[in-house]
């Protein structure tokens, strides 16, 4: 993060928000002021990781991170005056569950990425007509949404399903037993799955198809529906938060919209760490939403609009366990430059697909290799195809807002591989400028935050990178590989 645009605590403007992120890989905090600059000398992170495995299994401890969410509290907090931080905001990995009863954890936190559920898909859409689904909650049936996994729960282990009184997300979980309170934001429970995107109340008839009713489910609130009054362990163990209200933990994904304080109607935000999406902020709730998006209510007025990826960081690590570096020079190098004869055609998907296709039982699959695949077009090839997952999903968000002019990067993936911004660039034909700060989604939590805590004091902006422009050039070449790329898809996938 750039030191001009960090402050010190001294230097720091009131209000103080202390920043939470509960992210795929670690849980980390901060302290933000009224500008939206973070303070130095505040930064905390507790790493953890989920338990995966080839049938599909994405899961986590919910103690666990209960745990490390109070390990960075007391990193963050405890050289802080009392009362001196007066909100504190919290962002998770999104679609999570939780079983609870009676105040405790009876499950594991299932996340995102498990897929276990995909076989209960099409029995799903044998009580829900997934078009009129979508248009209801802005999400289709898939695994990382809830109707499915609370049917294969239920299926799976029926014991446990009836002991469970309370289905929350990991957010609401922490909220639970660090803090004593119950609600969860609207922008999470559009996450589920099962949310009415027009009402912002929970859907009925989805809540029913998945097998629980709207009582298993707490009340939404709203980003102005902040909690005030929590328990009084609070203020004893860290009394710089004694004062503090805390708002409703919300989708990782809703926070690094804001990251870079540029969202605006021809902008569409990137985000590329272990996972990925691209979304725009739509104001309004759209009466209709394209088959490979969502549509999640995020506030009062405003819906995103966007796509998800379950695999994009988590390819280049693969990548890299597989493929050596060359002699003298870096991985890096290969996405330098003109497409390479011989990459092969790359559908990337490692633990399933989410936008735009929503085929949570799709495996990564190589096309097209030949005796002239050498390491360095293999390498470009599999990250060629992370691009081209992100060009469905701008093509799919240009039938909704036609002006889009540039796409902003964020996330720990565009920091490593500035070659590939230019490589996404030329295939999705807009203009991809980097973010130059780390942990934008911790900033947009804390963004969002100040918009209700301090709305008029103007927020500072973080450096933008220099512009990637589309490479005439390559224009052709990259329209025939992302022809071939969907002919792949459509041929293994396609309804």
């Amino acid at each position: 993060m750039a030191d001009s645009f960090a402050v010190d605590l001294k230097d720091a403007t009131a209000p103080l928000v202390l920043s939470i992120d509960l992210g795929s890989t670690g849980t980390r905090g901060g302290v933000f002021d009224a500008h939206g600059r973070p303070v130095n000398k505040t930064r905390v992170r507790v790493d953890h990781s989920f338990r995966t495995n080839a049938k599909g299994r994405s899961e986590i401890s919910p103690d666990q991170i209960v745990s490390g969410v109070v390990s960075v509290l007391d990193g963050v907090v405890s050289r802080l005056a009392p009362n001196s931080i007066a909100g504190v905001c919290v962002d998770t990995f999104a679609s999570s569950l939780v079983g609870v009863d009676e105040g405790a954890a009876v499950t594991p936190c299932y996340t995102y990425a498990d897929a276990r559920s995909a076989s209960e898909i099409p029995a799903l859409r044998g009580y829900i007509a997934e078009g009129r689904l979508q248009q209801r909650t802005g999400t289709r049936l898939h695994t990382s949404y809830l109707p499915a996994r609370l049917r294969w729960l239920a299926r799976t282990q029926p014991d446990t399903f009836e002991l469970v009184d309370e289905w929350m997300s990991i957010g609401e979980y922490v909220y639970l037993r660090i803090l004593g309170v119950r609600g969860v934001a609207v922008s999470t429970a559009a996450w589920s799955g099962l949310l009415n995107r027009t009402s912002a109340e929970w859907d009925t008839e989805t809540v029913v198809a998945a097998g629980i009713q709207t009582g298993h489910l707490a009340e939404i609130r709203m980003p102005d529906e902040p909690f005030v009054t929590v328990s009084k362990k609070v203020a004893k163990r860290w009394p710089a938060l004694a004062s503090a209200v805390w708002f409703p933990a919300i989708p990782d994904g809703y926070a690094n919209h804001f990251g870079s304080g540029l969202a605006d109607p021809n902008t569409m935000m990137l985000s590329a760490s272990t996972t990925g999406a691209i979304r725009m902020l739509v104001e309004g709730i759209p009466s209709s939403v394209p088959g490979g998006l969502w549509c999640h209510r995020v506030d009062r007025h405003h819906c995103l609009v966007g796509g998800s990826l379950n695999d994009v960081g988590r390819v280049s690590t693969w990548l890299d366990q597989l493929v050596p570096a060359p002699p003298g020079g870096h991985r890096e190098d290969w996405l330098e430059g003109p497409p390479l004869e011989g990459s092969p055609i790359a559908l990337p998907f490692l633990t399933g697909e989410r936008s735009t296709g929503w085929r949570g039982d799709a495996q990564g699959v190589l096309a097209g290799l030949t005796e002239s695949t050498d390491p360095a077009a293999l390498y470009r090839g599999i990250l060629e195809g992370v691009a081209m997952t992100y060009r469905r999903i701008v093509d799919q968000i240009d039938l909704l807002t036609p002006q889009l002019g540039r796409v902003i990067a964020s996330g720990g993936f565009t920091t490593a591989y500035p070659g590939w911004l230019r490589i996404l660039a030329s295939v999705v034909g807009l203009p991809v400028i980097p973010l130059q700060m780390k942990r934008s989604t911790l900033r947009g939590n804390a963004v969002l935050a100040l918009e209700q805590m301090a709305p008029g004091v103007e927020r500072a902006l973080p450096e933008l990178g220099a512009v990637n422009e589309p490479n005439p050039a390559w224009a052709e070449e990259y329209q025939d590989r992302f022809d071939r790329w969907t002919e792949v898809y459509e041929a293994l996938y396609g309804q």
